[in-house]
């Protein structure tokens, strides 16, 4: 049973153009008739019967069309204007900072097998929810529908997508981000043979309808449903709700040749002037726009769809082309040319839930800016000290505040993000939030490894979840977006990066990155980092030179670390900084306790799950065994030095 479908009625195209009839004018029925797939007129008209708004406006991506959907977003309060040009404010409601996971859903029937991370709905409660709650949602109001690419027109993993909703902000938002393909849509879901569709009203945007926010996903129809909610991560359902359908896709349609990732695409600039292509995974809020930034060209800060070529190379594109990024400690110092399009004239940007001050000008946490005393942020009128019901200070901006911009606006921005072909990615880095296990940087020592540092990612809990706290797994920093079993996820991981199509040349460097261990974690009395935000420029740039084979490496029990001489080097020509063998010992010391204990952390958690390959279980037996061994020999703390000898 199709939810949409079977609520709107509408089974052919000519009831559907009927539909339009009704709600377009004669520029937005010309505007259709160039879409001919059966399947989206349908789809289409039946978002239409169900909402049913006063009026349907067929966004072109047109500079007309941009210009109407702005204005439309400031005449409705959904955004206003800063005192920089081009520059818009969104504030969210107070309650609804981040994801709304405990209202978030798959669609489905008895048989199907979801994540254990994730909630299920029965298909009919579904359909009722939905009905109940989106029937006529959009009376009053105007509906507007985009066609999207994620990714490069004419790449073998992009995905067309329709968005469809109330909101202006939503759309302005989408604009920013991904790919307008209007003249293309129909062709391309000719070729490709699927399309996603979203659905989404903000209802009436009171916070007394939180409690009933809901965002619903089915697999099955690949079409994502969302209302009474404004933060994008709930409603820009090209995000996250679509990243879930090409995670599906890659794991159970096309499995071992695509993965669809939570991953930045950055290129590290290496001797003779050499690009070499990273892909990194970590949970949101944890740095990867950072790292993103800390290449020479980027392509993304996001998400990442690979697959493997014909001539044996693993390549990847950003189904995005803008960021939706954090700004909480983004400043001058850690993120410059983030900085430049934030702060210097001449581009667009959404900002979300910062502190505005009287002169209508941004400030939020971290910026290293002169904050002001007084101004709006996203629970209302702020001022220095202010405290909540609590009695807890609020902050002058909140944690998950956001800038949304086009990735053009980067002074580092590649042409090839646009690449249909994608870029040649040799390096893949997986990290989150730890502050007192794993050293900066390490290598796995064979793919199958590689895979198993993915899996184990472990995090303490960001902004970006409503009601999250302390630290958790956060598997490939995708484990939100794994529809399916975890199990399956994993054997599409193994499947890919030990598909004997890889050849030689192009077998990945993977590794592990972590940049928040801190000073008390490493014997000292300080909470501070053991490092700089810019230090990430030295570990892409020894991971760059490794997968070119030019660095020496110490063998240990959870892979190969770099040598201190080397990063020395490094240091010094990247970033122009001294890194004293003090710095060094700290960093890359194994704590073997804390190895051991993180060890079996992931295996009692792997082991209630079904169908874990069993590769995971093998190599992280292997790495606890030597690590008891090294122990007993050497005491709970290591140091690099004793695997030079």
């Amino acid at each position: 049973m199709d939810v949409l479908n079977t609520l709107g009625k509408i089974n052919s195209a000519e009831q559907a153009l009927e539909t339009f009839k009704q709600k377009m004018d004669d520029t937005h029925l010309a505007r259709i008739s160039k879409i001919q797939h059966p399947d989206i007129l349908i789809r289409l008209a039946n978002a239409v019967v169900l909402c049913n708004p006063d009026s349907v406006y067929l966004n072109t991506g047109s500079e007309e069309d941009k210009a109407f959907i702005k204005n439309l977003a400031l005449e409705k309060g959904e955004e206003r204007t800063l005192a920089m040009d081009n520059h818009t404010i969104h504030f969210d409601l107070a309650d609804e900072q981040g994801r709304i996971v405990d209202r978030t859903f798959y669609i489905a029937d008895p048989e199907d097998h979801i994540s254990s991370l994730a909630n299920r709905r029965n298909r009919e409660e579904a359909l009722e929810d939905i009905r109940s709650s989106m029937t006529g949602i959009m009376e009053g109001k105007t509906m507007i529908v985009g066609f999207y690419m994620r990714g490069p027109v004419g790449s073998p993993v992009s995905n067309p997508a329709l968005e469809i909703t109330s909101s202006a902000y939503v759309c302005h938002s989408a604009e920013l981000l991904y790919r307008n393909a209007f003249e293309d849509f129909n062709q391309e879901v000719e070729n490709r043979g699927h399309f996603f569709t979203n659905l989404h009203s903000e209802g009436l945007n009171r916070t007394e309808d939180l409690p009933d926010a809901r965002v619903f996903m089915d697999r099955q129809y690949q079409t994502t449903y969302s209302y009474n909610c404004t933060y994008a991560g709930n409603t820009l359902l090209l995000k996250k709700g679509n990243h879930r359908f090409a995670v599906d896709k890659a794991v159970y349609t096309n499995k071992g040749r695509e993965l669809s990732e939570h991953m930045f695409i950055t290129g590290i600039k290496g001797p003779g002037g050499r690009t070499t292509w990273c892909a990194g995974a970590a949970p949101s809020g944890c740095g990867k726009t950072t790292t993103a930034m800390a290449g020479n060209v980027f392509v993304g800060d996001d998400l990442a769809q690979m697959w493997i070529a014909g001539d044996g190379s693993i390549r990847s594109v950003n189904p995005e082309n803008g960021i939706f990024g954090i700004v909480e400690d983004v400043n001058q110092e850690g993120d410059p040319l983030l900085m430049k399009v934030l702060r210097q004239p001449g581009h667009e940007v959404i900002w979300s839930n910062v502190l505005i001050d009287e002169d209508k000008r941004p400030h939020w946490v971290g910026s290293m800016e002169t904050a002001p005393e007084k101004g709006i942020n996203f629970q209302g009128e702020w001022f220095k000290g202010k405290t909540d019901t609590k009695g807890e200070p609020v902050p002058l901006s909140h944690p998950n505040s956001r800038c949304t911009l086009a990735s053009a606006s980067l002074d580092n921005y590649s042409p090839e993000a646009d690449n249909p072909e994608g870029v040649l990615t040799r390096v893949f880095t997986y990290s989150g939030r730890d502050a007192d296990t794993m050293p900066p940087v390490w290598v796995a020592k064979n793919p199958d490894a590689g895979v198993v540092i993915g899996a184990c990612i472990v995090s303490a809990a960001t902004a970006t979840e409503v009601g999250a706290s302390g630290v958790k797994r956060a598997p490939w920093a995708n484990a939100p977006f794994i529809p399916g079993a975890l199990g399956d996820y994993m054997d599409a991981q193994f499947k890919f990066f030990g598909n004997p199509e890889i050849s030689e040349e192009n077998r990945p460097v993977m590794a592990g990155l972590n940049y928040f261990l801190t000073d008390q974690a490493r014997g000292g009395d300080s909470k501070k980092l053991l490092g700089e935000k810019k230090d990430v420029k030295a570990w892409l740039a020894w991971l760059e030179r490794y997968a070119h084979g030019e660095m020496e490496y110490l063998s240990t029990p959870i892979g190969n670390l770099p040598k201190y001489e080397d990063l020395k080097t490094l240091f010094n020509e990247i970033i122009e900084k001294e890194y004293p063998k003090a710095l060094y010992d700290k960093q890359f010391s194994l704590y073997t306790e804390n190895i051991i204990q993180r060890i079996e952390l992931q295996e009692e958690a792997y082991a209630k799950e079904e169908n874990i390959p069993r590769q995971l279980f093998d190599i992280l037996a292997e790495q606890k065994g030597e690590l008891i061994d090294l122990r007993e020999k050497q005491g709970a703390v290591v140091p690099p030095d004793y695997f030079a000898e």
